[in-house]
């Protein structure tokens, strides 16, 4: 009888292994992905010569390759924008008025910033579950 229990343990030991390392792939796979896309998204924007306009209430003066310098200059020209429009945004702004175009410049540009900032997020998210599954995986292994 304890035969049977020893066999019984073992596979199931043998399972909870073999999912401790499928976690384990899982994780790198994760941290890898996060962060090429950091890489990739970072390269990008480096490669647009951005530069951080000087009157923005953060970096201003530094080159745009990262989501706070980003988002800092998403802020700045919202700013720019709307002082040049009176205080209108692009939809309150009559059709034929021509600082209209102004606007809509303006919230393109916010837009693709903001988009870099939400691939940074994502990227930090998907290497930090990474991290995640790889401590799982290993406790996992750990245990069994």
């Amino acid at each position: 009888m304890s035969d049977s229990h020893t066999d019984h343990h073992t596979r199931n030991t043998g399972g909870v292994r073999v999912v401790g390392l499928l976690s384990i792939l899982a994780g790198i796979v994760l941290i890898i992905a996060g962060a090429a896309t950091w890489y990739v998204v970072t390269d990008q924007l480096k490669a647009q010569d951005i530069t951080v306009a000087e009157d923005a209430k953060w970096f201003g003066g530094k080159q745009v390759n990262g989501p706070l310098d980003a988002y800092s200059e998403a802020q700045v020209i919202e700013k720019h924008a709307l002082e040049a429009t009176g205080g209108k945004t692009y939809a309150q702004l009559d059709q034929d008025d021509p600082v209209r175009e102004v606007a809509m410049n303006a919230s393109f540009l916010r837009a693709s910033l903001f988009t870099s900032v939400v691939a940074y997020g994502v990227a930090a998210f998907a290497m930090g579950m990474g991290v995640l599954w790889l401590l799982l995986g290993w406790s996992l292994r750990k245990l069994a």
